[in-house]
């Protein structure tokens, strides 16, 4: 049955609202439901012309990237249309659109060259195993803490890596041995001094022109399909002798599961990790932005990655690659006017028209063209402003996104993630130990009967205000600024402004109140919240004081106390 439909904010419905039963609640909050295509008799029209207009746009780019692996054209658009078709039904946003994308190139090129081509399909499957437990688990929310310098700095480098993927296309010569992206390229280069192909260059040239200049004469045309008809006819008209696409198949696949070797299983399923890691990153990531750009429902990251899921089961099914929500074709989505999935849906049925109807003229597009393609989309991608505001923001920042780069360029995709989020992990810990501090306080001004019992109280009482985070990153510090004060016969703890305790805070405190009490000075605690307390009991540094009762809610009843202890030898 169809469930209800899921509350503005993306929670869930009442359970008294709900229509299935509730064992099943885990499943059926990822499927389909009405409100999927609410408002589409109204939208119906714009959803088809944008459907349209992201098939026109994601044509030579599907084309171009399944030949970056080494799979081939078909694989390209066979992604586009399958995994385009089942994410946009089954995903959680209104206007995403799904396909292989420049950054799934960057990981599966080596798995191509160290595996061989079926090695990608049983990649694919994998992650898309591995996505749909990550839906499961309703992990989605929690790639949201992905910071933004990382995002930024694996942009610049896949950009970086797509523009070098196309080298070899692009100087008209056969693409050399090897992983690492930037080797391949400069062997390229040498090899293009020997026996490189001028006719491939200026197509590169006229492809880079045109789609530079389209927008400035027309802001709706697909710049990259002008670019490639032209660069088509171009070579075709002059008979110059460049590497083509080749045939297409005049229909669509029957699906098959793919053929590896039960040995290759455990050695890809790295690969397969890192796919789908990408899968849901990229996803998520494309999402969001399309959540800014539109005023349809926000999406639901847990549904999202469901349809990613499915996406890459069924995709490598029928020759596809593994996908991703696509950033630029969701862009040209959204402002092309879609408001439901409908436009999804209509971009895969585009695609599987040019299959069915025109694969001989797509046959003919050169190789070089596409090279062109891509290398005007890797420079788009890399938003120049951002790049700029974070490098001004902070210098951890910048930090971060400098090395995330380099990370993606030198390595891979996924270590650059990781290494970028565990840099900025450290970094953020680093500011918030900082603004931890200890702060000595003059005790409040209270009532005495001698000037010789003032000397004592401000002489030999001390209060210290312990403000910020009290967590593994301060403990040391504060431990060493605290157990270093003498002269002194009490310490008034003051802690209503810690704002995070946590095990290593609290046994630090207990340490802090022994070595103090050790050297005959009371320890007497103000403020600590419940929570605090509850750590502090669990450690054992409440009893580590001198006597339960050194636990204070009120500042003029600790000081109070600590004039006792002035005025009496024994504590109390």
């Amino acid at each position: 049955m169809i469930a209800e439909d899921p509350v503005a904010d993306g929670s869930e419905a009442p359970i008294a609202n709900r229509r299935w039963s509730p064992g099943l609640s885990w499943l059926t909050r990822l499927l389909p439901r009405r409100s999927d295509y609410a408002g589409l008799g109204r939208s119906w029209r714009g959803d088809v012309v944008a459907g349209i207009t992201v098939g026109v746009v994601a044509l030579p780019l599907a084309l171009a990237f399944g030949i970056t692996t080494g799979l081939g054209a078909t694989a390209g658009i066979m992604t586009a249309i399958v995994a385009g078709l089942v994410a946009g039904v089954f995903g959680g946003s209104n206007v995403q659109v799904s396909g292989p994308t420049g950054a799934m190139t960057v990981v599966l090129v080596p798995v191509v060259a160290r595996y061989g081509a079926d090695a990608v399909y049983a990649v694919a499957m994998m992650a898309g195993v591995l996505v749909l437990i990550a839906a499961f688990f309703r992990l989605g929310r929690y790639l949201a803490f992905i910071p933004w310098p990382v995002v930024e700095g694996f942009t610049i480098g896949i950009a970086i890596i797509i523009f070098l993927q196309q080298v070899p296309a692009a100087l008209g010569v056969v693409k050399p041995a090897g992983e690492n992206t930037a080797a391949i390229a400069v062997r390229a280069l040498g090899d293009a001094f020997r026996s490189g192909n001028v006719f491939a260059l200026a197509l590169v040239a006229l492809v880079v022109t045109v789609m530079i200049a389209t927008p400035h004469v027309h802001k709706a045309a697909p710049s990259s399909l002008v670019a490639v008809v032209l660069a088509t006819i171009v070579a075709s008209v002059g008979e110059w002798n460049v590497a083509r696409i080749g045939a297409l198949p005049n229909s669509l696949p029957l699906p098959s599961l793919p053929h590896v070797q039960a040995g290759q299983i455990g050695d890809l399923f790295g690969a397969g990790f890192a796919v789908a890691a990408l899968a849901a990153i990229e996803s998520l990531l494309s999402a969001k932005v399309a959540d800014g750009m539109s005023d349809t429902a926000r999406h639901d990251p847990d549904r999202e990655l469901f349809g990613q899921g499915l996406a890459n089961l069924a995709s490598p099914l029928f020759g596809g690659l593994p996908a991703t929500g696509a950033i630029a074709r969701t862009a040209v989505n959204v402002r092309a006017g879609a408001r439901t999935r409908v436009s999804a849906i209509v971009h895969a049925l585009v695609l599987a028209l040019v299959v069915l109807v025109a694969g001989p003229l797509v046959s003919r597009i050169p190789l070089a063209a596409l090279a062109g393609v891509l290398m005007v989309t890797a420079v788009k991608m890399v938003e120049i402003h951002n790049v700029k505001a974070v490098l001004r923001s902070t210098r951890s920042d910048a930090a971060v996104l400098v090395l995330t780069a380099a990370v993606t360029i030198a390595f891979d995709l996924i270590l650059a993630v990781e290494v970028g989020v565990a840099l900025a992990a450290i970094l953020a810990l680093r500011a918030v130990s900082r603004s931890a501090s200890v702060v000595a306080e003059r005790i409040p001004t209270v009532e005495v009967d001698t000037a010789t019992e003032a000397k004592l109280l401000h002489e030999h009482i001390i209060t210290y205000r312990l403000d910020g985070a009290l967590f593994f990153g301060a403990a040391q510090r504060f431990l060493t600024e605290l157990t270093a004060v003498t002269d002194v016969r009490v310490v008034i703890l003051r802690l209503p402004e810690v704002q995070l305790l946590d095990a290593t805070g609290a046994q630090a405190l207990g340490q802090i109140v022994a070595e103090l009490e050790d050297r005959g000075i009371t320890v007497l605690l103000k403020g600590p919240s419940p929570e605090h307390l509850r750590v502090l009991e669990a450690v054992g540094a409440i009893d580590r004081l001198a006597h339960e009762r050194h636990v204070f809610s009120n500042l003029d009843d600790a000081v109070a106390h600590a004039r006792r202890h002035l005025t009496r030898p024994s504590r109390v």
